[in-house]
């Protein structure tokens, strides 16, 4: 039997948070993707906390998706910086790294952030 979209996602997706896991030091850098906006979180997994986020919602974020979400990597790793953050774990959270996706990890990069 075929799997659609979600639930192939949401089966890859399981499989990458048995191996990801994000701490005070070096949290999980994870994301959303909708339709129109894409969203990124740096998470602490060991006390359940959001420690930074960004998404293209906010303003001064536009243009191409791919432009939006490269400026919602820099912007997350602007915030990563100022709460004292220099490493991250990537969980692609299911999506491939591929498109908007990269585009973000590619920004968060460019940013200073190491993942």
């Amino acid at each position: 039997m075929a799997y659609s979209k979600l639930k192939r996602r949401t089966r890859v997706k399981r499989g990458i948070r048995k191996k990801v896991f994000g701490t005070a030091v070096r949290p999980r850098l994870t994301i959303f993707r909708s339709n129109s906006h894409i969203y990124a979180q740096l998470i602490d997994d060991e006390r359940g906390l959001t420690l930074a986020a960004a998404s293209s919602n906010a303003e001064g974020v536009s243009g191409k998706p791919v432009e939006k979400s490269k400026a919602v990597g820099t912007k997350l790793a602007e915030h990563a910086r100022e709460a004292g953050i220099e490493a991250a774990v990537f969980d692609r959270n299911g999506y491939r790294y591929h498109g908007r996706v990269k585009a973000l990890a590619d920004g968060v990069r460019e940013g200073g952030l190491k993942v």
